[in-house]
């Protein structure tokens, strides 16, 4: 539970390595290997006095647990996106984690938000079950990627930054800002350069928690965040805000980085130093 309430945008990545998608239906909802769409994002509601959330999909409406079974005869039930006069508890998840690792996320039916696999219709479907196999234990396991992070009007001069970044996020001013980036991962902050060397206005900046340590290993996770080939990660001197880009190694304590990617065959421009 407490990923979330440090978190405001996440992206859900099942055992398959699929990420939960909202469909274009404004109805359905499935799995899928593209992670950079905007229906893998799903933003996140705390519900007051509790330990349960809602997740609300790009299209506003939020992750449901209904009781529709998914195929006559079968034990799992369709979960799809509505957006009810009143929010009731079928829009409410329980995140229990049992290693720090994977999250289970507890229906109001004291079932699970369950990745099916297999021959149509069951593949790339999403329901909510009690596993009664072994084989199928991990289907309900997710791993919880980190798109946004709540931010508060008591952030300290660093995350001022951050708040202007996210300003269209609503935040609970009795939620904490600062992650334990020891522990957690380090926050990094990215765009696209454009041919001028300038972020890109329409894509605009991101965020990600990158848990790795070296500098290959961020280049390898922003080209999978990215979808590009063969990137180079520059910062900006605040001198003659010229990009330099990184060569060695990461700056040390899992500080937070303000970044620009480029392809490397914008090596050699001369805003480049």
């Amino acid at each position: 539970m407490e990923i979330f309430r440090k978190a405001a945008i996440v992206r859900l990545r099942s055992h398959n390595e699929k990420f939960l998608i909202a469909d274009e239906d404004q109805e359905s909802v499935y799995q899928d290997r593209r992670g950079t769409t905007k229906n893998t994002r799903w933003t996140v509601e705390i519900v007051p006095g509790s330990n349960v959330i809602r997740l609300q999909s790009c299209y506003g409406k939020y992750l449901t647990a209904t009781n529709i079974h998914f195929l006559l005869c079968a034990t799992g039930k369709k979960v799809l996106q509505t957006l009810p006069g009143k929010l009731d508890s079928s829009a409410e998840w329980e995140p229990i984690s049992d290693n720090g690792i994977h999250v289970r996320f507890k229906s109001r039916y004291g079932q699970y938000l369950r990745a099916n696999k297999g021959v149509p219709p069951w593949r790339n479907s999403i329901t909510h079950d009690i596993p009664s196999r072994t084989v199928t234990q991990d289907w309900i396991m997710w791993s919880v990627d980190v798109l946004q992070i709540r931010v508060t009007k008591y952030d300290d001069a660093e995350s001022t930054h951050t708040s202007s970044t996210f300003s269209r996020i609503e935040s609970d001013d009795s939620i904490t800002v600062s992650l334990p980036l020891k522990s957690e991962g380090r926050l990094i902050y990215y765009g696209i350069g454009d041919d001028g060397g300038n972020i890109n206005k329409e894509i605009g900046e991101k965020s990600m928690v990158f848990h790795g340590s070296e500098l290959t290993e961020l280049k390898k996770k922003l080209e999978e965040e990215t979808e590009m080939e063969d990137v180079m990660i520059c910062c900006r001197n605040p001198l003659n805000e010229k990009l330099c880009p990184l060569q060695l190694h990461l700056p040390p304590n899992n500080a937070t980085m303000h970044i620009i990617v480029l392809p490397s065959s914008f090596g050699n421009k001369t805003y480049i130093s």
